[in-house]
């Protein structure tokens, strides 16, 4: 751990880790098109796909944590290189279903291998994928992640 780190907070970390593997994502995935949002998406849409779904842009917004109104002009501008087809939901009338192009499966397979072998990379000083620590590590990022964080509580507005 260098000496920027040892005293930083968890938050700093948390942002730096996620700027690090943003950026090393956004030039792994370049060579086949892609950006790291469009990989998150695309790739979301593949995991979904192989357990039967077809979700809408507001559902593939609430799996990725991505904004609606992202989430649709990321989905326009894949519609428009051929990768992601956009239809209008038979059970919704305003609300478009995702779904994956031929093109967009075979992208989105090439893309997971690249980004697995940046996350054994990235995993390596814990052991790598299948380690203890790495388990712990994705186990505790879930907690995390499920904690509510909203900055409308009473906690965030004492401190202000």
């Amino acid at each position: 751990m260098s000496s920027e780190t040892e005293s930083a907070t968890a938050g700093f970390l948390v942002w730096r880790l996620s700027m690090k593997w943003r950026v090393a994502v956004d030039r792994a995935v370049a060579p086949l098109g892609l950006t790291h949002a469009q990989y998150a998406l695309m790739g979301s849409l593949h995991g979904l796909a192989r357990s039967g779904l077809r979700p809408s842009q507001r559902q593939l917004a609430d799996h990725t944590g991505l904004e609606p109104l992202y989430v649709s002009k990321l989905a326009r501008a894949l519609e428009a290189s051929g990768l992601v087809a956009r239809t209008r939901d038979p059970d919704d009338p305003r609300a478009m279903q995702l779904s994956l192009t031929d093109q967009g499966r075979d992208v989105t397979r090439r893309a997971i291998g690249v980004v697995q072998g940046l996350l054994d990379q990235m995993l390596e000083p814990l052991g790598g994928q299948d380690g203890p620590r790495a388990r712990q590590f994705t186990r505790d990022l879930a907690a995390l992640l499920d904690a509510p964080l909203d900055p409308h509580t009473e906690n965030f507005e004492e401190q202000s």
